[in-house]
């Protein structure tokens, strides 16, 4: 807590982090050029001596992930406070992609990155793995991809190109997650659960689209649309090629649109069911097969280089 008894929360760097030190430099450098209620807002910062820390505004309702893959807070979720975190999220990805005098992608969009403050009003956070891009500029990390399987675009967790077209992905990702409540990685105690893109897609094809829907979320008739509206846009934005993906721009208009007709999606990009723990890997390894492969996981880890902490 500062002197006049503002709340604040502190990031601080783990000792002899070389990579760490890399990464909070590279988020003061951005965070602070960068303003937007659906960002989480810099305070201050020190990085000389000892102790090396970014000072934040404090967010008191925890992150998303708390919220949506908790049983009993997930079924107080209302669709209304679920689709103004959808809507905050794509706010602030126009901003960094789009409005910013910077324009900016943010490479690790999860659920855990995202903060909700009081009012649910949602926050992205961690700029560490950010980059700055140009116009259309697509950037081709040979040396380094880092991110969070899962919601990594196929693109980039295979062949190292990143884009806006790579949050837009794991925008996708979280959607299907906040409409579906499940997550879209499993770990080693539920590989005979299917995988989240699968469910959804053979749902949507079959034509039962309602077991989409979380069953604790409780909405109305007239909401029903914007509910499958929200599952229709999340499969358009996990499009296996980036070309086919809308930029978030258009995603806000076909969020908030009343009369928008959206095209119909394809099959999504990592697309499989998990009946064993050797199917549920060979999915991601077969794309990685002769391309630069990364250290992964079908679980929460973070994709990191190999460089030690």
């Amino acid at each position: 807590m500062m002197p006049d008894g503002q709340e604040i929360a502190v990031k601080r760097l783990s000792e002899g982090s070389k990579q760490g030190l890399r990464e909070l430099k590279n988020e003061l450098l951005l965070v602070a050029k960068l303003q937007h209620r659906n960002l989480v807002k810099l305070i201050g910062a020190c990085l000389n001596g000892e102790d090396k820390l970014l000072v934040y505004e404090y967010i008191p309702k925890k992150s998303l992930d708390a919220f949506i893959f908790d049983d009993e807070k997930r079924g107080k979720l209302a669709w209304d406070t679920r689709y103004k975190i959808i809507c905050g999220i794509a706010r602030g990805l126009v901003y960094l992609h789009d409005e910013s005098r910077i324009k900016v992608i943010h490479r690790d969009l999860k659920p855990s990155n995202i903060l909700l403050e009081m009012d649910m009003n949602p926050k992205i956070s961690d700029f560490g793995l950010a980059s700055i891009f140009e116009g259309d500029h697509t950037k081709h990390i040979t040396r380094r991809v880092a991110g969070t399987y899962g919601y990594m675009a196929p693109e980039y967790a295979v062949l190292g190109h990143v884009s806006t077209k790579s949050d837009v992905f794991s925008f996708g990702m979280i959607i299907l997650e906040i409409v579906t409540g499940r997550r879209n990685s499993v770990s080693s105690e539920t590989m005979m659960a299917e995988h989240l893109l699968t469910y959804v897609w053979e749902n949507w094809t079959k034509g039962t689209k309602a077991e989409i829907v979380d069953p604790s979320l409780h909405y109305n008739y007239s909401a029903e649309n914007e509910v499958l509206k929200c599952v229709h846009i999340g499969l358009l934005c996990v499009q296996e090629n980036p070309g086919d993906r809308p930029g978030m721009s258009n995603v806000i208009l076909m969020l908030v649109g009343k009369s928008t007709t959206l095209p119909a999606p394809s099959r999504p990009a990592f697309l499989f069911r998990l009946n064993d723990e050797n199917h549920a890997h060979g999915g991601l390894n077969n794309l990685l097969d002769g391309s630069n492969k990364s250290n992964s996981s079908v679980n929460k880890l973070t994709i990191t280089e190999l460089e030690p902490r």
